[in-house]
């Protein structure tokens, strides 16, 4: 496969489409995939597992490439379930059977090498070697070192939930010259969700959960902004002006407030073409860069962007966890240790450093220190009155609990250097 993806690559940066991506979706390929599946998951609405597959699976996969070469291979409705969100909402997921786990996985996969080559820089979320601390970084040298005086903060209403399926297959039909594998891309578009019992039909929106909704919604994306906005609208500003995205939430950059409000307008106007809106409430510009002064701030991956100075009195770009961000893991670590009064403590102390690993890894960005070290101090004081709750023999001291917590739990740190960012080759 990893020489298959190389010539893949070359077809796309040499020819203007990419042609038999379709044998590429074989015995191997899909051998492959399985044995990089969790034995975890979640069933879709086959109820199959990787265990129950992977009993025969030299067979099903011969007998699933035998479907597929013959198209009686029909994707399945993803299952849908609902996991609570710390606002007290139901955040909707998808599960897709089995075989379609691995199909969509491996044409996930394709595509990726196909658009690799020809997504632009300005992109970063769902490709490999970027990360949500490039898009950071990328901001804080922007409006450190750049003639930037105002953000477009803008959201795009339910992006996932309302791809236009038509559009999408006009913009892989202009990459991808392969009526077969465009043929599946489609069934996988319209298979449909599993609410309990009944069957909703997917007119639009990408597969919930599927491993292929990613790159089509780059794709998308790519087509829909990306190129419009480098090539269409950057061109026509006077002033400076810079465009970041990751998945479907992107930022705008201008030197100039009157060409940021031409283009929020603009933007309106381009998202409707493609079924797409932005939602209003989260959407505007506000003043903030060396130039401005101003005490506004912006929230952008969880992070909130504000201006500030250095010890020196220099101005600076301070960085932060968000408050809605902090108050939502706050509220989610209470929710979680409360699910632990029965549980051995050891248990629960190796689950909660691998969750402090987690949250420092994200949020250890240069200047954040405080707020790392401020969810540390609640978690660390939240798990001290758990323990006491449970503790049958007496009140649990102050330094036994200290030497518990200490022998599994790491201190604050930063982990990663966004004031040294450099973007990424090309």
């Amino acid at each position: 496969m990893e020489q298959d993806a190389k010539g893949i690559r070359s077809q796309s940066a040499t020819y203007p489409k990419v042609q038999n991506l379709m044998h590429n979706v074989n015995e191997e390929t899909l051998m492959a995939k399985h044995v990089k599946q969790n034995k975890k998951k979640a069933t879709g609405v086959d109820g199959i597992d990787k265990i129950e597959y992977d009993v025969n699976v030299e067979g099903n996969i011969a007998d699933l490439i035998w479907r597929m070469k013959r198209f009686s291979y029909k994707p399945q409705p993803v299952r849908r379930t609902y996991i609570p969100k710390a606002d007290g909402k139901l955040r909707p997921l998808g599960i897709p059977s089995y075989e379609d786990r691995l199909v969509q996985g491996v044409m996930a996969d394709l595509l990726n090498e196909v658009y690799e080559v020809r997504f632009l820089d300005c992109s970063y979320g769902f490709r490999p070697d970027r990360s949500a601390h490039d898009v950071v970084g990328y901001i804080d040298q922007t409006i450190m070192t750049r003639k930037v005086n105002y953000v477009l903060e803008a959201d795009i209403k339910g992006f996932f939930d309302n791809v236009d399926h038509d559009w999408l297959m006009k913009f892989l039909a202009n990459d991808v010259q392969d009526k077969n594998f465009l043929r599946y891309v489609k069934r996988f578009l319209i298979a449909g969700v599993m609410e309990g019992t009944e069957k909703l039909d997917s007119e639009r929106g990408t597969p919930q959960g599927g491993q292929i909704s990613p790159i089509l919604a780059n794709v998308y994306l790519h087509y829909a902004l990306d190129l419009w906005f480098e090539k269409v609208v950057k061109p026509k500003l006077s002033g400076e002006a810079y465009y970041v995205r990751f998945a479907d939430d992107f930022l705008i950059m201008f030197q100039y407030e009157n060409e940021a409000k031409k283009v929020m307008e603009a933007l309106k106007t381009r998202l409707s073409k493609f079924s797409l809106e932005v939602a209003e409430e989260k959407t505007g510009i506000l003043p903030i860069g060396r130039f401005k002064g101003t005490k506004e701030s912006f929230d952008f991956l969880g992070f909130t962007f504000y201006n500030t100075k250095s010890r020196k009195g220099k101005y600076m770009l301070g960085i932060r966890t968000s408050a809605k961000k902090l108050k939502a893991k706050m509220q989610a670590a209470k929710a979680w240790l409360r699910t632990r009064l029965t549980k051995p403590v050891s248990e629960t102390m190796q689950k909660l450093a691998a969750a402090l690993r987690g949250h420092y890894n994200y949020y250890g960005v240069n200047g954040n220190y405080k707020f790392l070290h401020k969810f540390c101090n609640y978690v660390m004081l939240t798990t001290y009155r758990m323990l006491n709750r449970r503790d049958q023999k007496g009140k649990l001291q102050r330094p036994k609990f200290m030497r518990i917590w200490n022998y599994y739990i790491e201190k604050p740190h930063l982990t990663k250097d966004i004031w040294n960012w450099q973007p990424k080759a090309t």
